[in-house]
């Protein structure tokens, strides 16, 4: 299977370059974008605008993306003078808008409705249950009285979240009528926060309760081909609470339960109305079956896509751009793994960062893909909450899953971040 031959672009014969839209994102998706021949019109936030990216894009347009009527007009007049025939984009906070350009310049891409479908977790569920495909208990609440009247429905213990989040930020998982008005407390209080993480990307406003489903958690990445989903790998999740904690891939199944997970997940995505592009899919092998827990038309984070181009041979990230503009070709079946990877976090105490240890001693080991380092001397950290307040990610790869995990647990004990008390 050639997944990375490129193939002439769509451009009428012409030898000028096919040309795309990429809206935000990693410095690595403009840079492959170009090793496929492609021009660049790169429209990026004000806010989140990285080294390298204005140097590498051709044309950078520099916009409170967040805005569609401050952006629609700036993204017809890219298009009127540049002549883009795609648009992509990796981040959640942009697959909306996306969608939106996509609906008026006509391209064959995924639509608004589609994209709000998969952003909006009530509307996800409801559109699940009305097509049939399967149906978890859930219902917009605004109070601890509503928690407790949908737990009344549905039993404890309920999973309350916000509708659009990310990064398992405002996630509770409420055991009992005893922890609800703490628990409630302590989510709403999360409302007109700016001082978090990408606050402004990701406001905590509106929340959903759902019914809680038991089992074991994976993460399934996918790639659609006008329609037909290819389900690229599955990963074993570990977690901290709500919070993601590593991951390891290709998941260690037995042939019975991986079947189950492709066949639920490429339903899903048919169900959902996505027709093209990257998919990132969490799902539970529950008591009652397979289940989705969320569903997103963008990129797994942890570096899960560079993990991937190692593991099994497919760049997801070269993907998004090459396939839009038909650069490169569909996949014909599933990538075979050819490796096995893990990630591990490590997170210092609270308090003030002094310094993090061992980092340079770990990259030298064998079979180390990263160590990514999140934080600083004289950062104050505080008690993790969320996806957002990990500090180093650790990433080995190895010739099984089995043995990269061994390979982690052997190594992390390596790196750690120093802290001294914060002042008073």
């Amino acid at each position: 299977m050639d997944t990375d031959t490129p193939h002439a672009p769509g451009n009428g014969g012409s030898d000028a370059p096919a040309t795309i839209l990429i809206i935000g994102g990693r410095l690595e998706a403009l840079r492959k974008a170009r090793e496929l021949g492609l021009r660049t019109v790169f429209l990026q936030h004000k806010e989140r605008l990285l080294p390298g990216q204005a140097e590498t894009a051709d044309v950078l347009l520099l916009v409170d993306y967040l805005d569609w009527e401050v952006t629609r007009p700036i993204v017809r007049a890219a298009h009127e003078a540049y002549g883009f025939t795609a648009v992509m984009t990796l981040v959640e906070q942009a697959t909306e808008l996306a969608g939106r350009i996509n609906d008026m310049l006509g391209f064959d891409g995924t639509s608004y409705e589609v994209a709000r479908r998969f952003h909006d977790k009530l509307r996800m569920r409801e559109w699940l249950h009305s097509t049939g495909f399967e149906s978890v208990g859930c219902a917009e609440v605004s109070s601890a009285a509503d928690v407790r009247d949908f737990a009344g429905r549905y039993g404890f213990p309920v999973i309350v979240k916000p509708l659009d989040g990310t990064a398992s930020r405002g996630i509770a998982v409420i055991h009992g009528p005893e922890e609800t008005d703490r628990a409630w407390a302590e989510l709403t209080g999360l409302r007109g926060r700016d001082d978090l993480p990408m606050a402004t990307f990701y406001p905590v406003d509106r929340f959903i309760a759902e019914e809680y489903i038991d089992g074991v958690e994976y993460s399934v990445e996918s790639f659609s081909f006008d329609g037909r989903h290819v389900v690229v790998s599955i990963t074993d999740k570990f977690h901290d609470g709500c919070v993601e904690m590593g991951h390891a891939l290709p998941a260690i199944l037995s042939d019975e339960d991986e079947s189950a997970i492709v066949d639920h997940v490429v339903g899903f995505l048919t169900a959902m109305g996505l027709r093209h592009g990257v998919g990132h899919t969490e799902i539970k092998l529950s008591s009652k079956g397979p289940r989705i827990i969320e569903g997103h038309d963008r990129v797994a984070g942890d570096r899960l896509l560079d993990f991937m181009a190692v593991t099994h041979g497919f760049d997801i990230e070269r993907y998004a751009s090459g396939w839009p503009t038909r650069v490169l070709p569909a996949l014909t079946d599933r990538p075979r793994p050819v490796l096995g990877a893990a990630t591990k976090w490590v997170n210092g105490e609270p308090g003030t960062v002094e310094t993090v240890e061992g980092v340079e001693e770990l990259r030298a080991q064998e079979g180390v893909f990263g160590v990514d380092v999140h934080v600083r001397p004289g950062d104050v950290i505080e008690p993790m909450s969320d996806n957002f307040g990990r500090h180093v990610q650790v990433l080995v790869t190895a010739d099984t899953t089995a043995a990269a995990i061994e390979r982690i647990d052997t190594l992390i004990g390596r790196v750690r971040v120093v802290t001294r008390p914060a002042a008073g």
